[in-house]
């Protein structure tokens, strides 16, 4: 049986595949899925092998470097966003580290522009390894800049 940590409303993860760091990210209960914010997202032919390709975050953002991602494995499913309406949206795996612990996670591509945080950690992520307490927030990201110290 794995011991489930404690994690706030929300947190910073890192994503070290996709050169991301100390990205806040918010714990969603109520999202199956774990979804990312890009934009760009096309599936293109490249050196001969079909990719999906994708540009992370916005020029708004202060970890925004115009960097082009491209993935070989990816999929397509349906997934009801937030208002409960279905769409189409490209899925990708990716390493998630968060307290100290590298988490291999399915996101969803999606645009989050208008959205405070950019990854979203969905139940599929959560179950099983985390309890959520929503009056908390950057509880792993606290541990991390200061392992020593109790809560």
């Amino acid at each position: 049986m794995r011991v489930k940590k404690l994690i706030g409303r929300s947190d910073k993860v890192d994503l070290p595949e996709l050169h991301l760091f100390n990205m806040d990210s918010k714990m969603d209960t109520g999202a199956y899925t774990s979804a990312i914010h890009c934009h760009k997202i096309k599936v293109v032919t490249r050196k001969g092998k079909r990719m999906l390709h994708f540009v992370l975050l916005d020029p708004a953002h202060p970890a925004y470097n115009e960097k082009a991602i491209y993935f070989r494995r990816f999929s397509k499913r349906t997934i009801k966003n937030s208002f409960g309406q279905s769409e189409k949206r490209f899925i990708i795996k990716t390493i998630v580290i968060i307290y100290g612990k590298a988490i291999n996670t399915e996101f969803s591509l999606s645009n989050r522009g208008s959205l405070k945080f950019p990854v979203l950690l969905g139940r599929k992520f959560l179950q099983g390894r985390f309890y959520v307490d929503v009056s908390k927030f950057n509880i792993s990201y606290k541990n991390k800049i200061n392992p020593g110290k109790k809560k």
